[in-house]
């Protein structure tokens, strides 16, 4: 029996897939218009809500830009900032101008990890933002972060990433389900990343699935551990997991993948707390996390980079390391040649 909660959502769920298509469609006519930034776009998004590791990869493509010469920006909305109303530069590629709460959780980190290779800008507005870039940063290439369901601006290459390990969620539309729009969306798609494919035993009916509704090239990737660090940022061995009990917890779309991901590192996890996405930490929760840990047998506590950008004020009981990752191509020649092949079209007029 569907709980009465899940009956009351179901028909929100019709009406937002409604208003989805009308939208859709609206963009498709020419009735909303569409905006070409003077320089090459692209977009890394997907179709559910959150956890299908998608910043690893935006940090992976700025890298290949910037590779190849370009001066990348990171256009983003910049989620549970605390004023969306405003932009905020987070990065202007050389230095960190904004915190975690100024700027959101991933912003702050993606700015973080690319200094010396890409600016972040957060702003609704990411037309406007990428105007600004231009006339004061000097951009020449531009990677939407989340921008799969931004058609307000034009952008080059599209590309959708799916975690294997919960593609579709529950297969329902927002706020019934995970999915932000129907699965026939992907077909707007240029290349489909499956993303913690190591988590999953066979991606062929995955594989099967989305070539129902695209023809895109598919393809896979993994997490890869790139380095654990205290909360201070002391770097520590990899292989500190296996000689000490730790309790993990996280703020994150897909907590199960992370811990999932600590279990294959040989981690001995003896306790897991899972808050909601974005989540804002107070003293009280990592008190709470402290006592539990400690309850439960663990020597230390160890949690995401998203999350540990907001702890960097509060005091922790225990040792609180941080497992840092990034995102590791199957197919990464691939993905190089079509970013390469849309980036000289572009030079070419389109």
């Amino acid at each position: 029996m569907n709980p009465p909660g899940s009956l009351i959502m179901m028909p929100l769920g019709v009406l937002y897939g409604a208003v989805t298509r009308a939208r859709l469609a609206a963009y498709r006519s020419g009735l909303f218009s569409v905006s070409r930034l003077p320089v090459p776009v692209i977009s890394v998004g997907n179709i559910t809500t959150g956890g299908t590791g998608k910043t690893p990869l935006v940090d992976w493509v700025c890298r290949v830009l910037a590779d190849d010469g370009h001066k990348p920006c990171v256009l983003t909305r910049g989620y549970r900032r605390s004023n969306p109303e405003i932009q905020v530069v987070v990065s202007d590629g050389t230095r960190v101008l904004a915190d975690a709460r100024q700027s959101g959780d991933e912003p702050f980190l993606l700015a973080r990890n690319l200094l010396g290779v890409a600016a972040v800008i957060a702003n609704a507005d990411r037309v406007a933002a990428g105007h600004w870039a231009i006339q004061n940063l000097g951009t020449s290439a531009f990677v939407l972060d989340d921008g799969f369901q931004h058609l307000r601006i034009s952008r080059d290459l599209d590309i959708v990433t799916i975690d294997a390990t919960n593609p579709w969620g529950d297969g329902a539309l927002l706020p019934h389900g995970r999915l932000r729009e129907e699965m026939s969306g992907l077909s707007r798609a240029d290349c489909i990343v499956i993303t913690r494919a190591e988590q999953i035993e066979s991606l062929d009916y995955l594989k099967k699935s989305i070539q129902r509704y695209t023809s895109a090239p598919i393809l896979t990737s993994r997490m890869v551990t790139s380095r654990l660090r205290t909360i201070q940022g002391d770097v520590l061995d990899k292989n500190k997991f296996s000689s000490e009990p730790v309790g993990a917890f996280c703020g994150i779309g897909n907590p199960v993948s992370f811990f999932t991901h600590l279990e294959r590192q040989g981690a001995q996890l003896m306790f897991t707390y899972a808050y909601p996405d974005h989540h804002a930490y107070k003293q009280f929760d990592v008190d709470q996390l402290a006592a539990k840990a400690k309850a439960a047998g663990a020597t230390a506590l160890v949690t995401t980079a998203k999350d540990a950008v907001k702890l960097n004020a509060l005091s922790v009981a225990l040792s609180c390391y941080v497992l840092e990752i990034e995102v590791e191509l199957d197919q990464s020649d691939q993905l190089i040649e079509l970013i390469r092949n849309r980036l000289a079209r572009f030079g070419r007029g389109r």
